[in-house]
Order: C-alpha cells, then sequence, then structure tokens
C-alpha cells in the first residue's frame, strides 16, 4: 500500500483534530501552545532522525511511502512528529477533562521515576555502544530527571495519562514496525539497539514515545502557565 504511512498519520490525528472543536472542551484554544512544545520537540527529534537516517540506523520502505521528502527523511515522517504528539497530548488532556483526579500519588510516582531510571541508567550501562538505545535513554533519563525534580506535580498527571497513550501508540508503531503487513515500513539496524522486541517493535520505542510526549507536554504546560490565555476556554 503505497500511501501506508501517510494514512496512518492522518488516521491518528482527524479525530482528536475534530473533537478538538467539542464545545465543552475546546481544546483548540490550546493550540499555540501545543504547536510551540511540538516545535520544539521536532528540533530534537527530527536532527537525531536525519542523522540516523543518513547513518544507516533505520530507514523507509519505499514501498509503503509517497516518495517526497524534505532534509533526507520521508514528508511521512515529518507529519509523524506533529500528527502523534497532537493525538497523544489530545488524549491526555481529554482524560483530564473527563476524569479530573487521573493522577499517581506522590509517593507512586517516586516509585515509578526511580524504578524507570534504574532500569533506564542499568541499561545504558551493558548498551552504551548502541547509538539508539544511548541518545534515546541518555535524552529520556535527563527529561525525566528535569520533571521530576522541577516539576512533579506534572509528571504525576501525565504518567496515568502516558500509560493509557502506550496502547494507540504501540499499534501504530506495531504496523509501521511490520505487524499484520508483508514488510517493514521503517526497519532498524539491531546493531544500534538492543534487538529486543515487544512484537515488531524495538523496545526503545517506548521511551522514544516518552520522551517525545513528555517534551511537548512540559513546554505546553509552562506556557499554558505564563500565558494563561492561550489555553482559555471561551464560553459557547
Amino acid at each position: 500500500m503505497k500511501y501506508l504511512y501517510l494514512y496512518l498519520n492522518i488516521g491518528s490525528f482527524i479525530i482528536p483534530f475534530l473533537f478538538s472543536f467539542y464545545p465543552k472542551f475546546q481544546f483548540y484554544t490550546k493550540w499555540k501552545s501545543l504547536f510551540s512544545g511540538i516545535i520544539v520537540m521536532m528540533a530534537f527529534y527530527i536532527s537525531w532522525d536525519i542523522i540516523f537516517t543518513q547513518n544507516g540506523f533505520w530507514g523507509f520502505n519505499e514501498a509503503y511511502i509517497t516518495g517526497y521528502s524534505l532534509a533526507g527523511l520521508p514528508i511521512e515522517e515529518w507529519l509523524f512528529f506533529i500528527c502523534i504528539p497532537y493525538a497523544c497530548i489530545f488524549t491526555h488532556y481529554a482524560l483530564k477533562h473527563f476524569f479530573p483526579d487521573l493522577s499517581f500519588s506522590k509517593r507512586t510516582t517516586s516509585i515509578f521515576y526511580v524504578a524507570l531510571q534504574s532500569i533506564l541508567i542499568i541499561t545504558l550501562w551493558y548498551y552504551y555502544d548502541r547509538w539508539y538505545t544511548l541518545i534515546n535513554f541518555g535524552y529520556t533519563i535527563l527529561l525525566l530527571g528535569f520533571v521530576y525534580n522541577y516539576a512533579p506535580k506534572k509528571l504525576a498527571q501525565f504518567l496515568p495519562s502516558f500509560l493509557i497513550i502506550l496502547l494507540p501508540f504501540f499499534f501504530i508503531n506495531g504496523v509501521l514496525t511490520g505487524s499484520g503487513i508483508e514488510d517493514q515500513v521503517v526497519w532498524y539496524n539491531d546493531s544500534e539497539n538492543m534487538g529486543i522486541r515487544i512484537s515488531t517493535i524495538p523496545i526503545e520505542d517506548s521511551m522514544y514515545a516518552l520522551g517525545m510526549i513528555l517534551t511537548v507536554f512540559v513546554i505546553m504546560e509552562w506556557l499554558l502557565e505564563k500565558y494563561p490565555m492561550q489555553g482559555s476556554a471561551k464560553t459557547p
């Protein structure tokens, strides 16, 4: 299917986009902060995506993409960093809207943080020579440390949403890595990762998702607090 990657992006984006105008939610009022966060995140993630693609750490199957590219990346890859974070952040705020008490306690957040950081640091001790593992886990360690120390309440709100968001994320990522289709849309050079997969998904992708979405979230939250009118819902 020539346009599979494009269809996955559009399919992930379209429903959250349409429901952004739901009168009692009005997610569109947060767009300025959201897209500011996405731009900052893309500055990090697109940069290493270009470098990794150029060095053959991963690549893209031309059978599933349109063939249009920018800076060596398929246009679908650029759209991924817009459509997927949009859908994920929308899901977080929708959950927050309908379940305002959905948050980890301070103790649970601390346990989760210490356990995850320990796993990431120990893993890097053994796999520091794998570029995807090193950059991905290293970035996530630094980001988690920053958020936990400077905005622990935000992390407590984000983590339960993230665990829910992982389900649709794994579905999309599973298709991209070959689940249910003849070949992979995105292929990985396993010499640059741990070679451990959840079905067809490299285990590093879970932390890739965490770092990507959390980056957008913390920047967005900071902007909403600094400029409250950016996220103010208008009374119908």
